[in-house]
């Protein structure tokens, strides 16, 4: 059933695409890496190509035969996030994508060959130091919540307060939970209420959730609570600092669960040892929307495993990229599009992997902490 959705998705997406003649452009884009002086670096036609700077990576050109795995990955399951990736393209992939449209219902052989003929893979380094990164992966949490407060709910998720442009940062979650005046900010801005303040600890620290919310008369509704800001408080996982207490040796969200459950006691301290929280809005999920994920920093939904988020100084957005991450949580090597970041994704090899949205997803991207590998597949200069 994904996979009808997704391939209905595709269909729907290249009709309004090709109807309205172009893509949406988003907002200003990085015009483009620095080329450095040219490294001897042979590309498929047999000529050199220049290395690639960026902020904090150097891309190195080498030939399509370095990609593990790309004559195998099914390339049609990633079109879907390039179609996406289309209607906010940057400068570089903008005179492409007409291009791409069409080729969403190709073959994988045809997208193959397309992606030769019209793309330079390039290595990511970094500008000094050992060269493997990390992979990490995030998810869409999915909740139940009430609409009004209750004895088994009574844990809010906010919209951002009004004073939070002007009050720079703002409280923190200790002064939120303490505070009249920082309280009194937020009366009238709930959302909803969940009954375990970790779920909206992990719903704040995704971003982003898929929200079952049982209304005032009984109904229900399922939206999606999509990150409207935050309070510009540093990010401190709980998870390490139970660690520094000596408190767990298992750092894992089942194991941050499972000393709450005996620590009730303490679940305050750790909870403000992270004094960053995260607003939110509320988005009703249409059919097609429900295919995909949140909107990243792009500026377009998330396709699960074929989005990832990165570190814009040392990959744009909208760059495809070819991702290669042995296991022990997966085992991965395929083509997945850089459309979002994330305040801990910083460096040049470094991505985190959209793993989807519910339970399998959030274990998945909970275990996910492997060694990576990433080559930007960039645009061949025309002629």
């Amino acid at each position: 059933m994904m996979r009808f959705i997704r391939f209905v998705a595709a269909l729907w997406i290249v009709g309004m695409l090709v109807a309205c003649g172009t893509a949406p452009v988003g907002p200003p884009m990085p015009t483009g890496p620095v080329v450095a002086n040219p490294v001897p670096a042979p590309t498929p036609n047999g000529q050199l190509a220049p290395a690639i700077l960026q902020p904090r990576s150097r891309w190195v050109a080498v030939p399509w035969t370095d990609l593990p795995g790309f004559a195998d990955d099914a390339l049609h399951e990633a079109w879907n996030a390039w179609l996406r990736s289309c209607e906010r393209p940057g400068p570089a992939f903008a005179p492409l994508c007409a291009q791409v449209r069409p080729l969403a219902i190709a073959d994988g052989n045809a997208q193959r060959e397309w992606m030769v003929r019209n793309l330079q893979p390039y290595r990511v380094e970094p500008l000094a130091g050992a060269t493997d990164g990390l992979l990490t992966g995030y998810y869409e949490p999915l909740l139940d919540a009430t609409r009004q407060p209750g004895p088994g709910n009574a844990v809010p998720l906010y919209r951002p307060p009004a004073s939070l442009s002007t009050r720079r940062p703002w409280y923190s979650r200790q002064e939120i939970d303490t505070l009249p005046e920082a309280r009194a900010e937020l009366r009238g801005r709930e959302i909803a209420y969940l009954a375990d303040p970790l779920d909206a600890l992990v719903l704040q620290i995704q971003g982003s959730g898929r929200v079952r919310i049982t209304e005032a008369d009984g109904s229900q509704r399922l939206v999606r609570l999509a990150f409207a800001g935050s309070n510009d408080q540093p990010y401190r996982s709980v998870g390490n600092w139970l660690l520094q207490q000596g408190a767990i040796r298992d750092a894992s969200w089942p194991g941050i669960k499972a000393w709450a459950r005996q620590n009730p006691q303490r679940l305050n301290e750790m909870l403000w040892s992270n004094p960053r929280t995260v607003f939110f809005r509320e988005e009703l999920l249409s059919d097609l929307d429900a295919g995909f994920g949140p909107r990243g920093a792009q500026g377009v939904a998330l396709t699960p495993g074929r989005s990832i988020a990165v570190d814009r100084e040392s990959i744009p957005y909208g760059t495809p990229v070819w991702l290669a991450s042995p296991g022990p949580a997966i085992a991965l090597q395929r083509l997945v599009f850089a459309q979002d970041t994330g305040s801990a994704i910083v460096g040049a090899v470094r991505a985190d992997y959209f793993a989807g949205w519910g339970p399998e997803a959030g274990e998945l991207a909970g275990r996910l902490k492997q060694p990576l590998q990433m080559w930007v597949l960039w645009p061949r200069p025309p002629g």
